[in-house]
């Protein structure tokens, strides 16, 4: 971690303690921090549906903040908890299904069309990436998304999914690795020439720990 983000984390963390406090600049501070990941996860889960999911966990975060014990990344998790649970309850009323296991084509299907606030973010935000990632099964897009998108280590999404750190290492593993090969010149002519110049996919750099998420996986 440089210098730079380790001051931001300071200061996020600041604004943590001050949120619980009921200062609501520093709330601000935190859901602009923290929204982009979530809107992101939560579009691969709902599709076009994420703000209204988001909004709803939002709701949740802002009642039980001052109640919540932890560090920054423990709210990461947190946060990413609350949105996950409300984006299955979402599946749920619109399958019609109140109470039934959550089919797997729910969760792998993603609109044409997500929030248009993806657009302004990075590479790994751009409706491409998270729709390759909703295609993968539902243990590799969840592992995945919290691991390279929310941010999370495989310990922490490991308690958001109910699974131990080394089921999402190697789920996480093994999603990027198919979402490679989607990305090989043979599967995505038009992405040829940057990769062959040596470029890497922004999908496949971004992780907490500074890998692929596997690491630890034989």
């Amino acid at each position: 971690m440089t210098r730079v983000e380790q001051a931001d984390e300071e200061r996020l963390c600041r604004a943590l303690r001050a949120a619980q406090d009921g200062d609501e600049e520093s709330f601000r501070v935190l859901y602009r921090e923290v929204q982009p990941r979530l809107i992101r996860f939560a579009g691969a889960l709902v599709g076009p549906d994420a703000e209204d999911v988001t909004s709803e966990a939002w709701l949740q975060i802002a009642r039980d903040l001052p109640s919540f014990r932890g560090d920054l990344d423990g709210f990461r998790a947190w946060t990413a908890t609350i949105t996950r649970h409300r984006a299955l309850d979402h599946l749920r009323r619109r399958s019609r299904r109140p109470g039934g296991d959550v089919p797997v084509e729910e969760l792998t299907a993603m609109a044409a069309e997500v929030d248009t606030e993806l657009a302004a973010l990075d590479g790994i935000a751009t409706r491409d990436a998270i729709r390759l990632i909703a295609e993968l099964p539902r243990d590799q897009a969840e592992a995945v998304l919290l691991r390279v998108v929310v941010g999370l280590d495989a310990k922490r999404a490991g308690k958001v999914l109910g699974k131990r750190s080394g089921a999402v290492r190697t789920a996480s593993y093994r999603g990027l690795r198919r979402l490679a090969d989607r990305l090989s010149p043979s599967h995505a002519d038009a992405a040829a020439p940057a990769r062959q110049a040596g470029e890497t996919h922004p999908l496949l750099r971004r992780d907490k720990t500074g890998g692929t998420g596997a690491e630890g996986v034989i």
